[in-house]
This record gives structure tokens, C-alpha cells and sequence, in this order.
């Protein structure tokens, strides 16, 4: 890469990195992974940088970019591999208070990733409906249809006793 396409794509990247960073978190649940994510995201753009920087919205290439690898990940069998550093010697006792936000990111885990993607980048992004299609490349009704059922099923899974989930409007 010639010197002045390398330092372009420094410098875009390291104003970029905490906000790619925090949105693979989201998606992934997981800082390490989230990283991995991130890395795999940035060799491929320094490859590519050229057509990169040619896009019309180098942003949205770059999230749609992280959001594919992603989904690509979470469709190979290892992904589905857990590493913890010891093996609980019980299960956890239910009446113990738990961080809302693990909750719910246990609870995000357990719902398909295009689901998973939808509502993170819906609600935690905040990013509006055609947005999230284009990032996504699918239709704004999936958009919708897909945050509707994932917002369903999260509050099947949590209870509308754990968290209160009522408020949480669908946002179409």
C-alpha cells in the first residue's frame, strides 16, 4: 500500500476503533471476541482499502462490514464453544440479584443473530429502520418483522417480571 493510503487508513482507524469496538461488543457479547471481530474487520479494510474509501459512506461500509463478520462467525461450529477458567461447582441460585444488563445480554444471546443484530443496532445504536436494511441488506419490512420477533422472544425469555420490558416500544 502506497504511504498515503496507509496513513489514511491509520488515521480513519484509530478514530474509528472504540466505536467498532463497542459495536461488536454488542453484537458479540464478548470483549475478546469483539476484538477478534475488530481485527478480522481491519485486515480485510487494509487489503481493500482502496475500495473502501471509494464508498459513499465509508461508515456504514465499515459497520456493515463488522455486522457481516459477525454473522459469518457465529455460523461456524466453534463460535458455539464456550471457555470458561474453571467449571461452576453448582448452579447459580435464582433469588441472587444479577446487573440487568447481564440479563439481558444472556437473554440477546439465546435469539438467532440476525435478530441479535437487529435490536443492537435498532436500539443500542439507535440507528433508524432503512438504515439497519441497508447495513443489513434486507427489506425494512424484515427490519421490522425481525425486531418485532426478537423483541417477543426476549421478553419470553426474560419475563415481564425479571425486567420490564413493556416500555420498550417497537419502533417501526
Amino acid at each position: 500500500m502506497r504511504p498515503e493510503l496507509e496513513r489514511e487508513y491509520v488515521e480513519y482507524f484509530e478514530l474509528r476503533m472504540p466505536h467498532l469496538r463497542r459495536l461488536a461488543m454488542a453484537l458479540c457479547g464478548d470483549f475478546h471476541r469483539a476484538d477478534d471481530i475488530v481485527q478480522t474487520v481491519a485486515t480485510t479494510l487494509y487489503t481493500g482499502w482502496k475500495k473502501a474509501r471509494a464508498a459513499e459512506n465509508i461508515d456504514a461500509y465499515v459497520r456493515r462490514a463488522v455486522i457481516n463478520t459477525f454473522l459469518s462467525e457465529r455460523r461456524l461450529r466453534w463460535a458455539r464453544v464456550i471457555l470458561t477458567a474453571h467449571l461452576p461447582d453448582r448452579a447459580a441460585v435464582a433469588e441472587q440479584p444479577a446487573d440487568e444488563r447481564v440479563v439481558v445480554r444472556a437473554a440477546l444471546r439465546r435469539l438467532p443473530p440476525r435478530q441479535q443484530a437487529v435490536l443492537v443496532l435498532r436500539f443500542l445504536c439507535d440507528l433508524p429502520v432503512a438504515e439497519v436494511a441497508d447495513l443489513l441488506g434486507c427489506a425494512e419490512g424484515t427490519v421490522k418483522s425481525q425486531t418485532s420477533d426478537g423483541l417477543k422472544a426476549l421478553r419470553g425469555l426474560l419475563g415481564t417480571g425479571a425486567l420490564n420490558l413493556e416500555g420498550v416500544p417497537n419502533r417501526r
